[in-house]
């Protein structure tokens, strides 16, 4: 179109008003001649067509219109162009142009895409309130409140500041409104592409400001809502203004492999044949930073580095059958196989990817779907149509419900609702939109959930659960334990352990390893709500920092030989056969029934008693201790070490020590580690009234919230 004749840094000849000669576009039976939207911009200052008939203006439109909607009535969109002829008469773009053809191009690119009458007729006028005398009432009652809402938000859109400096309440607010109803930002979208190319007509400076917001904010939401066609478009244009010497040199790579005489599709088109398969085998040429972005990674290309094969087929099954084929009479690189129509991408991509090696030894990558998952692939949620007509029963300003609405956009709301404030949620969005790689993890239940590379189990606590992730005490990653800090990779299956206790707190220490906008928001909000709780996690944290490790003023010292110690003895429920001799039983192993135990005569007339497992008893033997034989007598005190693992949170301590209390257990000596990596283990020694107790006192320990295992001490190697 020659608005882009303009654009001094358009990446080539654009067919369509979609996509360049690299970017992919879903296949058409003709090419439609080349639209010139200057020529119909003349002509429209000539005044609007007579009613009835439609303008020669958005003979395209509709054209591109009907291909995808045959029996769409165009009267909506006959009506929204004779309108918008007639407001923005007179005014003309700062490439020359009437204002009429920028508008007429948006609306050709959402028509190219799939877009309803409705995004359509809206389109049309989505400058309209903001630049000229109509009002959104009037733009109601001639088009219906559907198409004012449209309107109403782009124009809204419109004010926004992308920047650094934007102002976070006024972009939360216009998200708020892209969330309630997607057409919005589907619009935006493409009234930024049909600018981007049309930018050469404007300062190198501003050229540049435009290019860095698009890349910042708009290609980013582009992604999440699944338009590539926008998306990659847009990348282009960005990647010719901010680094036009590559780009120069990945235009030269693309012309130089264009002229070379290779057929990548031979094989796959035959392997199809053989099978009886019914199959659309295309090249899908990589666009410029995609090719770009494959030679910085390998450097010298091969041909079939500039493009994928794409094979289109009418059913979900036919895409596995292509795959069976290709795997069975290819070589497959097993690597590269990602199963994305059983699991989804985040923006409802579907697809299969799989790379097969050719006989020339070049490796070819396949993406396999049906001419359905292409259109979404391409158009994302533009091709969903309108879901958001309320039933029959529900008022018309009711609430919106998308039942196909991407999951990001899903909790795109919920997090501007939990952010403790607007700069916290701007700030954090900023940092989701730089993720630009997602994964998948699987609940044992079978579900799935969808986080940004580099995500945690943090990260699906507070995906999976909300702000009821409170209570998440740890995590089993592929069937081990783990922290909530273990960084997750795509296909990995997480089981959230959860406490019980409803007044469960999050740790400040999860921020550091919360990456989506959903853990970090919930638990800044929790920790604003509750001050003093999180001022006291500081103080926690500070103490811990300062004191290696915990040993309250009874503990025993260490370095002390178990048959020295200070322990209180305990005679009576012991017997030896040495009469008259005191008893010990040793720290060593904390020996208690029904254990099986043996004692040694040792200085000062007594005997020391240690289960049979202890690793002191070999070494008494060596050392020609006399082993004297003993028995449990009559329940009585005993002495017990035990060791609790647990994950670290606020007060686990004193929880931990209440419930050995209520169980009638007195610590007699205690360490507690310094945490690492979010665990932390504690070992007591307590005296207990009776051995039976025991039983009992372990499992109270367990119950307590972040403790996932208790053990005995396990006898430990006595130094010679």
């Amino acid at each position: 179109m020659s608005a882009e004749a303009t654009n001094s840094v358009t990446p080539g000849p654009m067919p369509g008003a979609v996509s360049g000669p690299m970017t992919p576009t879903a296949p058409r039976r003709k090419a439609r001649p080349r639209i010139d939207l200057r020529r119909l911009g003349r002509a429209a200052l000539l005044g609007p067509t007579a009613r009835g008939r439609l303008p020669d203006a958005i003979s395209h439109v509709v054209e591109a219109h009907r291909a995808h909607h045959p029996d769409a009535d165009l009267e909506p969109l006959r009506h929204a162009y004779v309108l918008a002829e007639s407001s923005h008469r007179g005014q003309m773009r700062k490439s020359g142009e009437p204002y009429i053809t920028h508008p007429l191009a948006v609306t050709l690119i959402l028509a190219e895409l799939g877009a309803e009458t409705t995004t359509l007729t809206a389109s049309l006028l989505h400058d309209t309130v903001e630049d000229t005398d109509v009002t959104l009432d009037q733009v109601r009652d001639q088009f219906g409140e559907e198409v004012r809402y449209l309107v109403d938000g782009v124009t809204k859109l419109e004010k926004v500041d992308y920047g650094a400096a934007a102002e976070p309440e006024t972009f939360r607010k216009m998200l708020v409104a892209t969330g309630n109803d997607v057409r919005v930002m589907s619009i935006k979208l493409a009234d930024r592409l049909h600018n981007m190319r049309t930018l050469g007509v404007m300062r190198p400076e501003k050229q540049e400001r435009i290019a860095k917001v698009t890349r910042d904010v708009l290609i980013p939401l582009a992604e999440r809502l699944g338009v590539q066609a926008l998306k990659t478009e847009l990348e282009d244009l960005v990647f010719a203004i901010l680094h036009p010497e590559e780009y120069a040199h990945t235009r030269e790579l693309i012309v130089r492999n264009a002229a070379r005489a290779d057929d990548p599709l031979a094989e796959v088109r035959g392997v199809l044949r053989e099978a009886d398969i019914q199959a659309e085998v295309l090249i899908r040429p990589r666009h410029f930073v995609s090719v770009h972005r494959v030679s910085r990674k390998r450097g010298r290309l091969r041909g079939s580095d500039f493009g994928r094969v794409l094979v289109l087929v009418n059913e979900d099954a036919d895409c596995y059958a292509v795959l069976g084929e290709l795997h069975t009479c290819m070589k497959p690189v097993v690597s590269e196989f990602k199963d994305f129509i059983a699991v989804p991408k985040f923006n409802l991509y579907q697809s299969l990817h799989t790379a097969v090696a050719r006989e020339d030894g070049q490796v070819v990558e396949v993406l396999i779907r049906t001419h359905q998952m292409h259109k979404v692939a391409e158009a994302g949620v533009v091709a969903l149509g309108n879901p958001y007509a309320p039933a029959p029963d529900d008022p018309a300003d009711g609430e919106r419900i998308d039942p196909t609405r991407p999951g990001w956009l899903s909790r795109l709301l919920d997090w501007q609702e939990a952010a403790p404030d607007p700069d916290h949620f701007w700030s954090t969005l900023r940092e989701d939109l730089a993720q630009d790689r997602e994964i998948t993890v699987f609940r044992p239940d079978g579900g799935t959930l969808g986080l940004p590379e580099g995500a945690t189990c943090v990260d699906a606590a507070y995906a999976q659960y909300g702000e009821d992730a409170h209570a998440c005490i740890g995590a089993r990653v592929n069937g081990r334990l783990a922290t909530l800090s273990t960084v997750l990779k795509d296909g990995d299956t997480v089981q959230l352990l959860m406490g019980q206790d409803p007044a469960s707190e999050p740790s400040r220490e999860w921020l550091e390893h919360a990456h989506t906008p959903a853990a970090r928001i919930a638990i800044q909000r929790w920790l604003t709500a509750h001050p003093a709780q999180a001022e006291s996690q500081q103080s926690e944290a500070r103490i811990a920092e300062d004191r290696p490790a915990l040993r309250p003023a009874d503990a025993p010292d260490p370095d002390t030989p178990p048959e020295q110690s200070a322990d209180r003895p305990v005679t009576g429920h012991v017997l030896a056969d040495l009469p008259g001799a005191t008893v010990r039983l040793a720290r060593c192993c904390t020996p208690v029934p029904p254990d099986e135990i043996t004692g040694f005569a040792v200085r000062g007339g007594a005997v020391t008693v240690h289960r049979v497992e202890c690793s002191a008893v070999a070494r008494m033997k060596d050392g020609g201790r006399t082993e004297v034989g003993v028995s449990w007598g009559e329940a009585a005190e005993c002495r017990v070490t035990l060791v609790a693992e647990s994950f670290v949170r606020p007060h686990l301590l004193a929880d931990l020590t209440e419930a050995m209390a209520a169980e009638g257990a007195e610590i007699v000596s205690a360490t507690v580690e310094p945490p690492a990596q979010q665990q932390v283990r504690h070992t007591y020694t307590v005296q207990l009234p009776d051995a039976g107790h025991l039983p009992a006192l372990m499992r109270a320990m367990r119950n307590v919230a972040g403790v996932y295992d208790v053990s005995r001490a396990q006898p430990q190697p006595q130094g010679g």
